[in-house]
């Protein structure tokens, strides 16, 4: 993923590489990206490093009605971001219009800055994605729910699809947190 155009700055990142991949196991990271998807509610916005996802004067639609499954629906595009700024402020009416305010701690729920995959360690490449692979920290708003996610993408030693040369990765949407309000 390419940098966005955003007041989030690649030059307040660490120096060395972000992700470890093919060196060291765990595998971790130091920066990432963030996304933020509001599905079933009458509003819903989302405050995270200043800036702000959805829209509070907007209902948004359930995931249902975009005819995807929801992991073909969740992306990051905001960052490169350091870890970890303050918590996301989340503020929405649920379907049934019940207004409801949380705040989610990244930095919390990802203080290990372990990277979620399904992957073993002999399944990774050894030449890895290189440090401008960032994973991706998505929070998702769903009615009365609210749920946090990681993707990354990982390169592996055998083709996922057999046959397509282009399917020498994972990009898995790992749940690392979940609850109801």
């Amino acid at each position: 993923m390419a940098p966005s155009n955003s007041s989030d700055s690649s030059s307040a990142l660490p120096e060395g590489h972000y992700t470890n991949v093919g060196t060291e196991w765990p595998l971790r990271f130091r920066a990432h990206y963030f996304g933020a998807h509001c599905f079933d509610t009458q509003s819903c916005e989302i405050l995270y490093r200043g800036f702000r996802h959805g829209a509070e004067d907007r209902p948004s639609p359930s995931v249902e009605s975009y005819g995807r499954p929801l992991d073909k629906l969740l992306s990051a595009g905001r960052g490169p971001i350091p870890n970890f700024p303050p918590p996301a402020r989340v503020t929405w009416r649920s379907k049934d219009g019940t207004p409801l305010e949380a705040e989610i701690d990244i930095g919390e729920i990802f203080r290990d800055e372990l990277i979620r995959h399904n992957l073993k360690e002999d399944e990774v490449s050894e030449r890895g994605p290189g440090p401008g692979s960032l994973p991706a920290i998505i929070l998702e708003v769903n009615d009365r729910a609210i749920s946090v996610y990681m993707r990354a993408h990982i390169s592996t030693r055998q083709l996922q699809t057999p046959g397509n040369r282009h399917s020498d990765f994972r990009n898995d949407l790992i749940k690392v947190f979940s609850r109801n309000y």
